[in-house]
C-alpha cells in the first residue's frame, strides 16, 4: 500500500519484504506491518547507494510511524507479532487455527494492518506534498 501511495510500485521491493510476516520469518519478533511501513518511508527518503548522502527526513518520518504503531499496539502489550497475534508461529496446529478460525486473533492482525496502512497513508501524503512544494 505504501509503495502505491508514493507511486513506486515495484515487484522486487514487495519480494524483498516477503519474509516480514509472522514477525520476521515467522519468529514472532517485530510486526511485519511496522517493518513494511518503514520500508515504504525509506523508499521515499533513503539513499539509493552507500555513496549517496542519507536524507535525514528518513529518520524523523520513520519515527512518526513508529510512534503511531506503538499507540496502535499498546492494547496488546507490545509491538512484536507474538504480542499481537498471541501465537507461536512454530506450532503448526496453532497456525492452521489462526488462518482457518474466523474468531482467531487474525482478525485483530488484519485490523491492525489496516489501521497502520491508514496512518502510513496520512504520513506519506504529507511527505509527498512537502516534496511537491520544493
Amino acid at each position: 500500500m505504501g509503495l502505491e501511495k508514493i507511486k513506486q510500485e515495484n515487484e522486487e521491493a514487495v519480494k524483498a519484504v516477503g519474509a516480514f510476516g509472522g514477525g520476521i520469518a515467522s519468529s514472532g519478533a517485530v510486526c511485519g506491518t511496522l517493518l513494511g511501513a518503514v520500508a515504504a518511508i525509506s523508499s521515499l527518503h533513503s539513499r539509493g547507494n552507500l555513496g549517496d548522502r542519507e536524507n535525514p527526513r528518513v529518520w524523523g518520518v520513520s519515527n512518526k510511524i513508529l510512534h503511531k504503531f506503538n499507540q496502535l499496539t499498546e492494547p496488546y502489550g507490545g509491538s512484536n507479532c507474538s504480542d499481537i497475534a498471541r501465537l507461536d508461529w512454530k506450532d503448526r496446529d496453532a497456525v492452521k487455527e489462526y488462518y482457518s478460525n474466523p474468531d482467531s486473533s487474525r482478525k485483530e492482525c488484519v485490523q491492525l494492518v489496516g489501521d497502520c496502512a491508514y496512518e502510513l497513508g496520512k504520513i506519506l501524503e504529507k511527505e509527498l506534498a512537502l516534496l511537491e512544494d520544493k
